[in-house]
């Protein structure tokens, strides 16, 4: 266990973890590797995130937006970076002066990056983002030749890549994926037709590069996985992968509350007999969700949260856990003893998904890094 002392709750971070995820990964495939790290790499921290994946043979960094690719360059990181999102025109110098790649879906960003690369004396980076079915991003997939015959005429321009997203490769049913897996080869049989194909063709995400070979062409842009946690209910991690992150909190209060006592704000749970209720420094401000039928850890026994989660506390019935005092280990998710919550267990209590659980970890929730050797264990 990690050191406790000087915050009210914390999340430990496993970057060995991390690392055996990628090299799995890596040892799964031909393609290189792209670590999809946006959202502060799902909660986890980015830029220790970004030195464990580049250990263990991940090639590039995807990030969403802007400001994730500077906090990397100023951190140091001078490994491939792809914004795989929206760059407004007022930042389009800081990235190419930062030499990161951006998407481009149409001829007004192609004509900002080009004016952008005369300033700077330096050309812009570019990976052309197809629609093929997401309809999120992306130019149609029957005007990309075009787009990208602008793109390889454009002066200060590399065409670097070109990529799809996939809608639905984590269900069961293949179909939609093989659809947007075949529109995809079709432009890229008509870049080389041209002779416009970019060096990197990519499309898979964590789902389609488990269950997809024939999708990983040259790159795999792969991000829940890295993380030891399964893309959805029905994809789930093979055997080997090992979860990354424990959420953790600790007791500050236990006290023995006489029959009819409400407890928290609007006393929506009332002592039923006289009780031990603990307090835990954890609420909604951290990430914590206001819903009824949390649970937690403690002892290595799961105990219920009761009343309302507050903004930076909980409440806890301890009577199945009669030796509980002040200082205690309380796990939100994670292990304790022989017992585990998992991430996702916690998401289907919200009504949510698990990559929402772990970007939801407010920044005030300390991060901790370890990067001893940890347990197998693909139940996450």
């Amino acid at each position: 266990m990690l050191s406790n002392e000087k915050f009210s709750t914390w999340a430990e971070i496993d970057l060995a973890a991390i690392e055996n995820n990628v090299r799995l990964l890596v040892q799964s495939t031909e393609a290189q590797i792209m670590a999809g790290l946006k959202a502060n790499a799902y909660g986890h921290g980015v830029i220790p995130v970004s030195q464990a994946v580049r250990r263990a043979g991940a090639t590039w960094c995807g990030l969403a937006r802007v400001e994730e690719a500077m906090e990397l360059r100023y951190a140091g990181y001078d490994g491939p970076i792809l914004v795989l999102g929206f760059t407004a025109p007022g930042r389009v110098r800081s990235l190419i002066e930062a030499d990161v790649a951006m998407a481009v879906w149409s001829e007004a960003q192609l004509e900002a990056f080009a004016l952008a690369a005369s300033e700077v004396g330096k050309p812009a980076r570019v990976h052309l983002k197809v629609d093929t079915g997401m309809s999120r991003l992306g130019i149609p997939a029957e005007k990309a030749l075009k787009l990208a015959g602008r793109i390889e005429q454009q002066q200060g321009v590399d065409f670097e890549g070109v990529f799809t997203h996939f809608a639905r490769a984590d269900e069961p049913d293949p179909g939609p994926t093989i659809e947007q897996e075949r529109a995809l080869r079709l432009v890229v049989e008509r870049l080389e037709e041209a002779g416009l194909r970019p060096p990197l063709v990519h499309a898979a995400n964590t789902a389609a590069s488990l269950t997809r070979p024939s999708s990983h062409l040259d790159m795999l842009r792969v991000g829940i996985a890295i993380f030891g946690l399964h893309p959805s209910p029905d994809c789930r991690l093979p055997e080997g992968f090992q979860p990354a992150m424990a959420w953790k909190s600790q007791l500050s209060q236990v006290q023995r509350l006489p029959k009819g006592r409400g407890v928290s704000y609007g006393h929506e749970y009332v002592t039923r007999k006289t009780e031990r209720i603990g307090t835990v420094p954890v609420g909604y401000a951290d990430g914590f969700r206001r819903v009824s039928g949390n649970v937690v850890l403690i002892g290595g026994r799961r105990v219920p949260v009761v009343g309302r989660v507050c903004m930076d506390q909980i409440s806890l019935q301890l009577d199945g856990v009669a030796d509980a005092q002040v200082g205690d280990e309380v796990v939100l998710f994670g292990e304790q003893g022989s017992e585990r919550i998992r991430a996702g267990e916690v998401a289907e209590r919200w009504g949510t998904i698990n990559y929402e659980v772990v970007c939801g970890l407010s920044p005030r929730v300390r991060r901790i890094y370890d990067s001893k050797k940890t347990e197998q264990n693909p139940d996450t």
